[in-house]
């Protein structure tokens, strides 16, 4: 079994992050999902939220919007709307974005812009709760 996994996250703006890590823990859609080195073959869904690294004996975390993972062989891939590190995340935009969205969802609107506004709502929640408790 290896020590290591290989972690790339990956948004539409391109690699976010990639290294090795010791562990990861990643926001499911039933739960967390915690990832050692030696994890099975797996596919699926993650939800907004906050994806934990373990490398070597410091952990980071980051807020991510919703994707999918893919574990294969000690490789993690990341595959995801938003992920932002923590001391990187701007509580003010955050709160902004999140009373739009609440805002947009009182109008009358499609499905896909309900969608959307939920989508984006779930990501402001995963910021907030991200800077809230990882940065001091």
């Amino acid at each position: 079994m290896a020590s290591l996994l290989n972690l790339k996250i990956v948004t539409p703006k391109g690699v976010i992050w990639s290294g090795e890590v010791n562990s990861v823990t990643l926001p499911g859609i039933e739960g967390e999902l915690g990832i050692l080195p030696g994890h099975i073959p797996l596919a699926t869904r993650i939800s907004a939220g906050e994806l934990s690294v373990q490398q070597g004996t410091k952990n980071f975390f980051l807020a991510v919007g919703d994707g999918f993972v893919e574990i294969f062989e000690n490789n993690v891939s990341v595959l995801t709307d938003m992920a932002v590190q923590a001391d990187g995340i701007d509580e003010a935009q955050a709160i902004l974005a999140q009373q739009q969205a609440e805002a947009r969802l009182k109008q009358q609107l499609s499905d896909e812009e309900v969608a959307a506004a939920q989508a984006a709502l779930a990501q402001s929640a995963a910021l907030l709760r991200v800077k809230k408790t990882r940065v001091k």
